[in-house]
């Protein structure tokens, strides 16, 4: 209740403050109209052809600016008179002020706020409020999740009082600049993320650090609706935990349209049962660009990034020391991702150290794999029942104690063009298939390299198992250890070139 009867403070001060500058009687809801020079307040509100108001005036360019009501929450045309802006509202560094100053801009319909320069803002209870969510599109998507996928149905049904944030939720447009500013959930308050963004809302996020966020729901920090959208830019969000049993994020889940940008995610986990993407987990349509994704887990799939029946190209980002069960990097399961200018250096998992991609399309180009480690299969990447194209990539000195020391793919069509494939290990007392193993599917080689490989059994190089394999000509299979290709259950052409 202490925390209630702050926030009821700053938003009285909020309160009060519109008062102060609402208009008289008669003329709510716009200012009056004058001619110019023309101060008979009998006229006000006419507004013939030749003339325009001040704050017209002042939009235009005209010198004689007339004077603005309300200050930054003044309304004024842009100079091509077909926009609406409002001034952003300033925050000073107090965490009531930046409750109040979100709960004006969305009754306003969306504004911009600016948080005060390395400012913290500590919280210390979740924002109670009505929650105006229709739940109209989540309630069609979860139908339509449900027939498709019907396990689905035998999900625990979602807790509303599990669903809290520590800050109001978004309904509008709404964009807040953070200055380097964080804000941070106080070690000893309850379980809330800071942001949910609901069907409607739009979220820009920019020069903030959002930290020791815990949701027990999806989305430990933010969490966008499917009918809502956000973009996060230079923005840092570090030991968030989500507790879902079935779903995670342990920073952002994002089941809308999302964008992130130069962006930071550092030891957040997805801690349910069957949590999926330690620093992100997307069931959207998702664009990163030029991100860092470090030391996060998940319990099931993705440590870093798990896209999980959604839509997500990813540029020019790095994931390094992630840990996860399916995925230590990045898991890409029922979905369609696309990775690209990418490095993924040093995860863990079970399955895949680097990537995992199952039942989904996983394109890669230019991408770095070394250093990952599986405890089974597929060091530094693996895929089930997928289509994976690898292009101009290396996949070097990953390790597997199972088989599939570089690449592991089964029941899948793997295609590795102008790619190398080096220096990998498949390490436990049966293991095989240093460089590459398929199983029950299509391996392709077009100009690449499987070279310098090693395998406890033979072969060290490639080993097929009831796959088809297509080598070119231009394609090198050599120095690895036992053997190339010799050992494996299919043959494989141009092995020693």
């Amino acid at each position: 209740m202490a925390g209630s009867l702050v926030v009821g403070a700053g938003l009285t001060a909020g309160v009060a403050s519109a008062a102060d500058q609402r208009p008289a009687a008669g003329d709510q809801g716009r200012p009056a109209l004058v001619r110019n020079g023309d101060t008979d307040p009998n006229r006000a509100g006419e507004r013939p052809d030749d003339v325009r108001s001040g704050w017209e005036r002042a939009a235009g360019g005209d010198p004689q600016e007339s004077r603005r009501t309300g200050d930054d929450r003044q309304r004024h045309r842009d100079g091509g008179g077909n926009r609406w802006h409002r001034e952003p509202v300033a925050v000073p560094c107090d965490s009531a002020r930046l409750i109040a100053a979100l709960v004006r801009v969305n009754a306003e319909g969306g504004g911009t706020i600016r948080l005060a320069p390395e400012c913290t803002y500590p919280l210390t209870h979740a924002f109670r409020q009505p929650d105006q969510y229709d739940g109209g599109i989540r309630d069609a998507r979860e139908a339509a999740d449900t027939a498709e996928n019907p396990g689905d149905a035998e999900a625990p049904p979602r807790n509303p009082a599990d669903d809290k944030a520590g800050l109001p939720v978004i309904y509008h447009p709404v964009t807040i600049e953070g200055s380097g500013a964080t804000i941070v959930r106080k070690t000893d308050a309850e379980a809330f993320r800071f942001f949910t963004v609901r069907d409607g809302g739009e979220l820009t996020l920019r020069d903030v650090v959002l930290r020791n966020g815990r949701s027990a729901a999806e989305g430990g920090a933010i969490h966008v609706v499917h009918g809502a959208s956000a973009v996060v830019e230079r923005t840092t969000i570090t030991h968030s935990v989500s507790l879902s049993a079935e779903g995670g994020g342990g920073a952002i889940f994002n089941d809308g349209n999302m964008v992130v940008d130069e962006s930071t995610f550092v030891a957040n986990n997805a801690a349910g049962k069957a949590g999926k993407g330690g620093g992100f987990l997307n069931g959207g349509v998702l664009t990163m660009h030029r991100s860092e994704f470090r030391d996060n887990s998940a319990v099931a799939y993705g440590g870093g990034l798990a896209n999980y029946r959604g839509a997500a190209e990813v540029q020019g980002s790095t994931f390094a020391h992630n840990t996860a069960t399916h995925g230590g990097g990045v898991a890409s399961f029922s979905a369609r991702t696309r990775v690209t200018d990418t490095k993924v250096l040093g995860n863990t998992a079970q399955v895949g150290g680097g990537l995992a991609n199952s039942d989904a399309v996983l394109f890669l180009r230019r991408l770095t794999v070394r250093d990952n480690t599986a405890t089974g299969n597929g060091g530094g990447i693996s895929t089930f029942q997928g289509l994976v194209p690898l292009d101009d990539s290396v996949v070097a000195g990953n390790t597997a104690r199972g088989n599939g020391g570089g690449l592991y793919a089964e029941k899948s069509n793997l295609l590795v063009r102008q790619s190398e494939v080096s220096h990998n290990g498949a390490v436990g007392a049966r293991s095989t298939g240093g460089g590459i193993f398929a199983a029950l599917g299509q391996l392709t080689l077009y100009r690449s390299e499987v070279i310098r490989n090693g395998a406890t059994g033979a072969p060290g190089g490639i080993h097929a198992d009831r796959a088809r394999v297509t080598v070119d000509d231009e394609t090198d299979v050599i120095e690895n250890r036992p053997t190339n290709c010799a050992g494996s259950r299919v043959p494989v052409t141009h092995c020693f070139r």
